[in-house]
């Protein structure tokens, strides 16, 4: 079995089990093991599809020996993904996809200049597929270096968003008064049911303490 995917360079990406061949850069380990295990689910039925998370503050060692027992997908951390760049048990050669999620809280977390000493390192045939929930001027100039310019498009409108039944509202308030805020608002409201999403595993644990 492969997995085909729409095609954004000269050639249609493939994978399948004959080694490494793509990798998917996250902003948060959290990000990475979830998108890992997701496509887990994706590959269950084809063979030979074996896909690793690697991120900081999981023994490297491990993951070094996950890669050498044959790994297609890599989905991981940018400070990762250079760390096996350079021991050379991630090579960059053999890859044939890219995919860049979460783009933007990526540039927000100073990940700028790893993530294109990871681009700069592809081969010159590779598919690359940028997420990204806005789009400032740095994920632009990413784009138009790293992309082909023929890369399509695809935007969001704001109808397809969410529904009219539902009001939206925000709040720019500094990192340390979020709690004391959320505190406020939950009293204020009553809510019913809630949930509160946090970008990192601390603020989750601060929140729901």
């Amino acid at each position: 079995m492969i997995f085909r995917v729409p095609d954004c360079k000269k050639k249609t990406a493939y994978i399948c089990g004959t080694g490494f061949q793509a990798v998917v850069l996250l902003p948060t380990r959290e990000l990475a093991i979830q998108v890992a295990e997701e496509l887990r689910r994706f590959a269950k039925f084809m063979h030979g599809i074996k896909v690793l998370p690697v991120y900081g503050g999981q023994d490297i060692v491990r993951q070094i020996r996950a890669l050498k027992d044959g790994t297609q997908i890599v989905v991981g951390t940018p400070g990762r993904v250079m760390d096996h760049m350079r021991r050379h048990t991630i090579k960059t050669r053999e890859i044939r996809m890219i995919v860049l999620d979460e783009a933007d809280e990526m540039l927000n977390m100073g990940f700028r200049e790893d993530i294109e000493t990871i681009l700069k390192d592809m081969p010159e045939e590779h598919q690359m597929a940028l997420f990204s929930a806005t789009m400032p001027e740095a994920i632009l100039q990413i784009t138009h270096e790293y992309q082909s310019e023929d890369a399509e498009y695809i935007r969001v409108t704001p109808k397809e968003i969410t529904v009219s039944a539902i009001k939206q509202a925000y709040y720019k308030i500094a990192r340390q008064d979020k709690k004391e805020a959320i505190c406020r608002l939950l009293d204020y409201y009553q809510p019913v049911r809630g949930l509160i999403f946090c970008n990192t595993k601390k603020m989750v644990d601060e929140m729901a303490e």
